[in-house]
């Protein structure tokens, strides 16, 4: 064989080879579309997180104890439930009788019940009405003071009142507005007639709604002025710069800022539509009468707990959640027609 050939027969081989990377996948970048590296270990986030998780575990205990374990109590509304047929609650629950929806049909055929409902719900839409854009301009107006230790000063003020007991803001209202109060004495004094306002059930929504914005106006303001606070502060900047005014730089940039944050907090006022209040009912009922101050929580201690019909008690209860949570729904989903987020995004 001829040397020419030879080399050929040997480097023939070489030029038919595969490199050594054929038919193995390119090492390539994590791109888009790729799946997430997996993450660390529960042990490693256990280790990382665990003093958020300690400092939220009181109030995680709380809730478990104070809210979800009672609600399992709501199954005696189809019971004629007795707590003495037994020697512990268990007993009292296997041997009370079920009745299915009779401690329903027993609450919506009481007229009581549906007077209790109409006060209710007409004391909450005057407050939607009156009360809930209170904090909203509260915030504003605080949030347009230049002078931090004045603005600070005007919170400290109107927080104070949140503090206090129900029981301490009427003996104040009373003392002001009450028939031997400072305004009485001083119409008296004047030779005019004292306004008959603590007693008189016809103002009587006035009172309560009025006693509501003293005690928690400045409280409510707070979510409002942090929502302010995440409003960027150019954009103020560039439409004082084209020539937009105080009012227009409110009604194009403050309020569009503030409507996710008072739409959430509407939707959760609205699943609380049932629920006005109790200590500061029942200490004004006797003073303005039943028909005025009987609300779903006042009926439900003189008419179920008071005299011992736990069932029907339950059966009230559930019947305000079940109608609080048709509100939220209803009010999410026309908060989502609107674009906004609401208090649970669509999926």
């Amino acid at each position: 064989m001829s040397r020419a050939g030879t080399a050929g027969a040997v480097d023939a081989p070489a030029t038919d080879r595969e490199p050594p990377s054929a038919g193995r996948t390119p090492k390539r970048g994590r791109r888009r579309g790729d799946r997430p590296r997996p993450r660390r270990n529960l042990r490693a986030r256990l280790r990382r997180d665990w003093p958020l998780l300690a400092m939220t575990a009181p109030a995680a205990l709380l809730l478990l104890v104070f809210h979800y374990l009672p609600t399992l109590g709501n199954v005696i509304a189809f019971q004629d439930y007795n707590p003495f047929v037994g020697d512990d609650p268990l007993e009292a629950f296997l041997y009370s009788e079920w009745i299915g929806f009779g401690n329903f049909e027993a609450l919506f055929r009481d007229p009581l019940f549906w007077d209790a409902v109409g006060n209710t719900l007409t004391i909450t839409a005057f407050q939607l009405v009156f009360f809930f854009p209170l904090p909203i301009l509260l915030a504003i107006l605080l949030n347009s003071l230049v002078s931090g230790r004045v603005r600070g000063f005007v919170q400290s003020v109107v927080y104070l009142p949140h503090f206090f007991s129900w029981v301490l803001v009427i003996t104040f209202f009373v003392q002001m507005l009450g028939g031997a109060g400072l305004l009485a004495q001083e119409m008296r004094q004047a030779g005019w007639e004292p306004w008959n306002i603590m007693t008189n059930p016809d103002t009587f929504i006035v009172l309560v709604t009025a006693e509501a914005v003293w005690k928690d106006i400045g409280w409510g303001a707070i979510v409002f002025l942090a929502a302010l606070a995440a409003i960027d502060p150019n954009l103020y900047e560039a439409a004082a710069a084209d020539g937009a005014g105080r009012w227009r730089r409110l009604w194009h940039i403050t309020l569009p800022g503030l409507r996710p944050v008072i739409v959430l907090l509407l939707i959760m006022r609205l699943g609380d539509a049932l629920s006005v209040g109790f200590e500061q009912f029942i200490l004004q009922r006797d003073a303005v009468g039943r028909q005025a101050a009987e609300v779903l929580d006042t009926f439900v201690y003189y008419q179920a707990i008071a005299t011992q019909q736990w069932g029907l008690g339950a059966a009230a209860g559930l019947f305000k959640a079940v109608v609080g949570l048709l509100l939220i729904i209803t009010a999410n989903h026309l908060a989502h027609r609107m674009g906004e987020q609401g208090v649970y995004s669509r999926s």
